[in-house]
Order: structure tokens, then C-alpha cells, then sequence
């Protein structure tokens, strides 16, 4: 028995002529390793390892003065 399908996609394609690899998470970002496995522990990572494009860390947003 699987799970239900989350819609999500992860995409990975080797660039031929290369051992480098591209990956694309399901928010868009992107990454590019010649290691299988650390391009694996990137995207499920997600959201720890990586924000969607355009968007800024939680944490660092500004801050309105307090005073």
C-alpha cells in the first residue's frame, strides 16, 4: 500500500558529457552536485535545506521597532 500523492515533483537530469547533475525541488529551486546522494538529501530537505525562489528565510525578515 503507498501513500496518497502529494503532487509534488522532484527532477534530476545529468547533464550528458558530465558527471554533474542538475536538480529541480518541487518549489523551483535549484542545485546542481556530481554526488547522487547529496543531491537526494537536498531536495528532501525541503523546506530545512532550501527556500522557494524569491522568498527570504524565516528569521530574517525586518523587524519593526519595538520602542
Amino acid at each position: 500500500m503507498s501513500a496518497a500523492p502529494t503532487g509534488e515533483i522532484y527532477r534530476i537530469d545529468w547533464l550528458p558529457g558530465t558527471d554533474t547533475l542538475h536538480g529541480t525541488c518541487h518549489c523551483g529551486r535549484e542545485h546542481t552536485s556530481q554526488d547522487p546522494i547529496e543531491m537526494w538529501e537536498w531536495m528532501l530537505a525541503h523546506p530545512n535545506g532550501h527556500t522557494p525562489q524569491g522568498h527570504e528565510p524565516q528569521g530574517n525578515e525586518p523587524q519593526g521597532n519595538s520602542s
